[in-house]
């Protein structure tokens, strides 16, 4: 990684483009510390100490969310936009043959999707305002007017960070929305270091030599994130010849790459939300009601009952989101449409089902190394009494984009020598 930013950074047309991704999140980390007029953070802060999910939020954001700025709501509208316009391009056909159109089709889904993020902080920011700010001592004034600038701020934050985001995909190096999240989780780093090393040798709540053991556990953790990541079966395919006039087209070997963990981070972040639904629920409640206090001792992320249905709904999710995304049928249907066999299976249906029953026991392997990043914390947490500020989730996600703006990067420099060899 460092090596190959270290020759990107000798391109001028790399160096540019890396200065203005700096830049970019540099303005973004600016706006995590401009506050919300008309609220006093402290109260918020004091929510956030109490739950699972909020606390989770609040490392998305990059600590926004605890002070309450005009990036409270971090990106996750647009990423929950995202995911429900790609489950609807399936589901809806008008949809599904817009995304088949090309460039124009997707730059019309993408419109839409801005759209919908920017109704979806809206009504996120609503439902912070009225169901956690009112009547918490949060508010400075309660009026229909602070209620209404608190709304429109956290929506027009949310629709710049979208902004900053498309312009360093387009202009920039990587994924922009990516990498305002991997920022966000990165800068809580220097944090939790320092929050470890004073209950380590201040508090003397923690044995030093349990951080070498953390340690080494993040490093284990980061390299089998890694191994998983890059993990993929290759499919031979064989495409025959065809004659064409005077010219023979076709006849060259290629391969269907299939990843082990083709559904990404998504089915941990669907698993957390509806895991938080009783705490945050209770969150509104009195705290001697008995649905409080059951959600306390089943739900906190110490119980055996939590761990278990953490596990399986990852499991459950990675299954969901690997059938909505991978249709072997389709890819079947290419494959003969354009002259292409799987060697040793025959056309059509004998193809798709191969290609279905490679795919689920791929998807086996993915659900079981999520479920095993998502919990592995939670156990080293109860073991050893040492909070982890940052769960599997985090992990999976900063070395996810890491890699992937890495390869961007690596092939940007090949895609430039190689004009530089045939100039």
């Amino acid at each position: 990684m460092l090596e190959t930013l270290r020759n990107a950074w000798k391109i001028e047309d790399l160096r540019k483009k890396i200065i203005f991704t700096l830049i970019m999140l540099f303005i973004y980390r600016l706006g995590t510390f401009v506050p919300v007029p008309g609220v006093d953070s402290s109260f918020i802060k004091a929510i956030i100490d109490q739950s699972g999910l909020l606390g989770f939020f609040n490392i998305i954001s990059g600590g926004a969310f605890g002070n309450f700025t005009i990036f409270a709501l971090s990106i996750t509208p647009y990423i929950n936009a995202s995911i429900i316009m790609n489950l609807l391009t399936v589901a809806i056909p008008k949809l599904e043959a817009l995304a088949k159109e090309g460039e124009e089709g997707r730059k019309k889904i993408a419109q839409y999707t801005r759209y919908f993020t920017v109704i979806l902080a809206f009504i996120q920011a609503i439902g912070i305002t009225f169901g956690m700010l009112r009547g918490s001592g949060a508010l400075v004034e309660n009026n229909v007017w602070t209620y209404l600038t608190v709304c429109l701020t956290l929506t027009a934050g949310t629709a710049f960070m979208m902004w900053l985001g498309e312009q360093i995909t387009e202009r920039g190096i990587g994924n922009g929305i990516s990498l305002i999240i991997f920022t966000s989780i990165i800068s809580r780093g220097p944090i939790a270091v320092v929050n470890l090393f004073n209950l380590a040798f201040r508090a003397k709540q923690i044995n030093p030599l349990l951080l070498i053991v953390m340690l080494v556990f993040m490093i284990a953790l980061i390299a089998g994130v890694i191994f998983i990541d890059m993990g993929q079966r290759r499919i031979p395919v064989q495409y025959s010849k065809r004659v064409i006039g005077r010219k023979i087209y076709g006849g060259q070997s290629t391969h269907i790459p299939m990843k082990v963990n083709s559904s990404g981070v998504l089915p941990i972040i669907f698993a957390v939300s509806i895991l938080a639904v009783p705490q945050t629920i209770a969150q509104f409640m009195s705290q001697s009601s008995g649905f409080v206090k059951w959600v306390d001792k089943y739900f906190s992320q110490d119980s055996g009952l939590y761990a278990a249905l953490y596990a399986l709904l990852i499991i459950f999710f990675t299954y969901f989101y690997t059938q909505i995304t991978f249709n072997p049928i389709e890819i079947s249907n290419n494959l003969r449409q354009y002259g292409g066999f799987v060697q040793g299976i025959r056309p059509g249906k004998p193809t798709a089902d191969y290609l279905a029953r490679i795919s689920n026991r791929l998807t086996l392997v993915g659900a079981l190394f999520l479920a095993l990043i998502a919990i592995i914390p939670i156990v080293v947490t109860a073991i050893t009494k040492v909070p982890m500020s940052f769960g599997g989730t985090a992990v999976l996600i900063v070395v996810g984009v890491a890699m992937e703006t890495s390869k961007e990067l690596e092939s940007q420099m090949l895609m430039r020598h190689y004009k530089g060899f045939l100039k």
